[in-house]
């Protein structure tokens, strides 16, 4: 069984989760694994200059999500 808790910060760890893990496990053995979520980062000023030069590009230069998932399956066989 896999769970995954997403809290705003450290400050959010409490006996109550704690307590709420210990229930949801019992006595099986488990792994705590902590991650920081890197996706609510602010983005750097080189990843916002690399979004701006993007930006500038023609919309011919592009294809779409459909024809870009479809080559994949071709080359990939996903």
């Amino acid at each position: 069984m896999n769970q995954v808790y997403h809290l705003n910060s450290a400050q959010e760890v409490s006996i109550h989760l704690l307590e709420a893990i210990k229930t949801a496990f019992q006595s099986r053995p488990i792994t705590i694994t902590i991650e920081e979520d890197t996706a609510s980062s602010p983005l750097t000023e080189e990843q916002k200059a690399i979004l701006d030069d993007r930006l500038q590009e023609p919309d011919t230069d592009y294809i779409s999500s459909e024809k870009s998932i479809g080559d994949l399956k071709n080359k990939y066989g996903l």
